[in-house]
């Protein structure tokens, strides 16, 4: 059994602008930077016992976690590429209002080269209980709690599998710096905390 919190990193100047970024490698800017580090206050209200941290390996997600893990004493945290941004395609590095022109809306668009949500749900699954397994052998015996520093579109589909698709609803949007919390018991995931906000 793990305590797995999801956290979306810190605002880049793309999400400010509201670009598409999918893997596109976009550093913190400021905001995002503050964002993780109140990311990190609220985590450590919350977490008990061992905490092991890791995240994506695209800038974003990286610097967010090591922020994270700076301000709550924690060791420098791995990266695994499984756990970046959803793929885009050609519409990286777009404006939102341009996508939806091209497209339509998110979550029935078909953009050329752009990862689709199943293999996107597939990858996240795997790789969140691959994250877990390790951490469970780095902590053993005691229990640890983990924190996944990822990516919007990640999340959305790890939502998605543990509610049924009911949530997120149409319209919210995970803020940058937010954090989601699952129970995970061997393949079964649910939902403990979700904190999505009207677009």
């Amino acid at each position: 059994m793990t305590i797995l919190t999801l956290v979306r990193h810190g605002e880049t100047d793309w999400n400010r602008d509201r670009r598409i970024q999918g893997t596109t490698d976009i550093p913190l800017n400021d905001t995002g930077r503050q964002q993780a580090r109140d990311a990190a206050t609220a985590l450590a209200a919350e977490l008990d016992g061992p905490v092991v941290i890791v995240s994506s390996d695209l800038a974003r997600a990286r610097e967010t976690a090591q922020i994270i893990a700076a301000q709550l004493e924690l060791p420098e945290p791995r990266q695994f590429a499984e756990l970046r941004e959803r793929a885009y395609g050609v519409a990286e590095g777009i404006s939102s209002d341009e996508f939806f022109s091209r497209w339509g809306d998110w979550h029935t668009a078909e953009v050329p080269g752009a990862e689709t949500r199943p293999h996107l749900r597939a990858r996240a699954l795997g790789a969140l209980r691959r994250v877990s397994a390790q951490a469970r052998r780095d902590t053993a015996p005691v229990a640890a709690s983990l924190v996944v520093v990822t990516h919007g579109a990640l999340i959305r589909e790890v939502i998605r599998h543990a509610t049924r698709e009911e949530f997120p609803a149409d319209g919210e949007r995970l803020a940058n710096g937010s954090a989601t919390t699952f129970l995970l018991e061997r393949e079964r995931l649910r939902l403990l905390s979700y904190s999505g906000v009207v677009a």
